[in-house]
């Protein structure tokens, strides 16, 4: 057993927010053993599988989009 995993093991994990998929969806990783968590459909923790990648890759791109043509649209609606 790692140093690090044993410590995370007794103190538990030191997660930090390492990306910022929508408002809600946030991805985190351990600073001490690296272990990534992602948020799910219902607010909830779980571990960042492959599936979970694809799902935030294309919910971020969503969003992307959904927040771009807000932003048009408030721009235009500002002008006239």
């Amino acid at each position: 057993m790692t140093p690090t995993k044993l410590y995370c093991d007794f103190f538990g994990h030191n997660y930090k927010v390492t990306k910022k998929v929508t408002n809600h969806v946030k991805e985190y990783t351990c600073k001490c053993c690296k272990k990534q968590l992602t948020t799910d459909s219902n607010g909830k923790l779980r571990v960042l599988t492959p599936k979970y990648k694809d799902i935030n890759s294309a919910l971020e791109q969503i969003y992307t989009i959904r927040m771009r043509r807000l932003k048009q649209k408030t721009l235009r609606s500002s002008i006239y």
